[in-house]
């Protein structure tokens, strides 16, 4: 089979939550287990720093991930979902994984027969880990792909857990209360292994501490930062907080210093592939691409914008399990809005896109076509307007070729 071949089995072989949703959540360690074994347990070469949490993930694991870089190590990171291409899951020192080892990965795969029915993550996490081991990576950033404590990701025993907040997504899946989610977030805390956490509060907290003591971990606390790096902004700054508390704990295992961790922000892109994520892609008009897409992530994006001289444009598209109504309340009712469908099976429809948001604001029009919605808000906007471009990653996706460049695969 060819690349584009094999990656079309891939995603229709077996369920993948980014085109089914929760048909496709298949939680526990069994599957993982014996994928793994089946390729002699790569993990087990391996080390870890293991991210969860609803929002942040991404962007704390991109830039620790290019901090260990700068400092000299062959760093593996595994994130989800892709933006442009498949290979973006599995990246080395921000080389995307070679076409050439997903069709051999995949045709194992595919030519063993198996007792259980893997899900589409669960084989990207096996394939990802053989990667690493098979490029002699010296560190892995590995970002949880859904909750925590079933994950397929945590079959590891990392050097250190980060769980940067919690918030209500996928509350059918993981519960219906912040504690609840917390708990099972809090599987990622395992014996002994230190634990940084981002935000907390009086429901969430008590949580991961009564973990921690049953296990034996500990809390490493928050840094206090005197001076963030100047390419940072809003949320991106609490992020860097829990960054820069684990680039110092793990300076007893890497030779990480000041420079290494400034250079990791500034080269962050280049060393990572991290893009679409409270992303300046213009100044007039400011334009500000975001994957924020649940309520919390919302509230954040709208906290971390700088004050607008100008009109405010929202250009905004959701999945269908999202919580619009909680999400309507949160959008400013002073903004232009430009709602829109995206190529994603999941996507919302335009019907309910129009029936939640057709009264939010002074203007709202809405797209079948996220294209036409973009140009459609880059007509209206002055050179002293702001505009914002939000929601799904498959929204993001639609818009790559307009936004960013295609990133460069391993060819080997």
């Amino acid at each position: 089979m060819t690349y584009s071949e094999t990656i079309d089995w891939l995603f229709r072989q077996f369920p993948a939550y980014h085109l089914q949703g929760q048909a496709a959540y298949n939680p526990g360690l069994k599957n993982t287990a014996e994928l793994v074994a089946f390729f002699g347990n790569p993990h087990e070469a391996l080390r870890f720093v293991h991210i969860g949490g609803t929002n942040g993930k991404g962007s704390t694991s991109n830039m620790l991930a290019s901090i260990l870089t700068e400092s000299g190590e062959k760093v593996g990171l595994f994130t989800s979902p892709h933006l442009f291409d498949f290979t973006e899951r599995i990246r080395i020192n921000g080389v995307p994984i070679s076409e050439a080892f997903v069709v051999e990965f995949c045709k194992q795969v595919r030519e063993h027969e198996w007792n259980i029915a893997p899900s589409f993550f669960e084989i990207t996490w096996t394939m990802a880990l053989q990667y690493f081991k098979t490029k002699g990576c010296s560190i892995v950033i590995a970002e949880v792909g859904l909750g925590g404590r079933l994950d397929a990701t945590n079959i590891i025993t990392p050097l250190l857990s980060i769980i940067t907040n919690i918030g209500l997504d996928h509350t059918q899946l993981l519960g219906d209360t912040r504690a609840i989610i917390a708990g099972e977030k809090a599987g990622l805390i395992k014996s002994g292994i230190p634990v940084i956490l981002g935000e907390t509060d009086s429901e969430t907290r008590p949580v991961f501490e009564s973990t921690v003591e049953k296990v034996h971990s500990n809390i490493l606390p928050l840094l206090e930062i005197e001076e963030y790096p100047s390419t940072l902004f809003g949320y991106q700054k609490r992020n860097y907080r829990m960054v820069k508390t684990a680039a110092e704990y793990l300076k007893r295992y890497f030779a990480i210093d000041d420079r290494s961790i400034q250079r990791g922000i500034e080269h962050l892109s280049k060393n990572t592939g991290f893009i679409g994520r409270l992303e300046v892609i213009s100044q007039a008009p400011l334009t500000i691409v975001d994957c924020a897409h649940n309520a919390e992530g919302i509230e954040q994006l709208l906290s971390s914008i700088p004050a607008t001289k100008g009109e405010l444009h929202i250009l905004y598209g959701t999945s269908s399990d999202k919580d619009v109504a909680t999400i309507k309340v949160i959008l400013p009712k002073e903004a232009n809005y430009y709602f829109t469908t995206f190529n994603n099976p999941r996507s919302a429809d335009l019907e309910k896109l129009r029936s939640e948001f057709e009264k939010i604001g002074k203007k709202a029009d809405f797209f079948s076509n996220p294209k036409a919605a973009l140009q459609q808000m880059q007509a209206s906007a002055n050179k002293a307007d702001t505009c914002l471009v939000f929601g799904s990653f498959f929204l993001i996706h639609d818009f790559f070729e307009d936004f960013f460049q295609k990133p460069l695969a391993e060819t080997k």
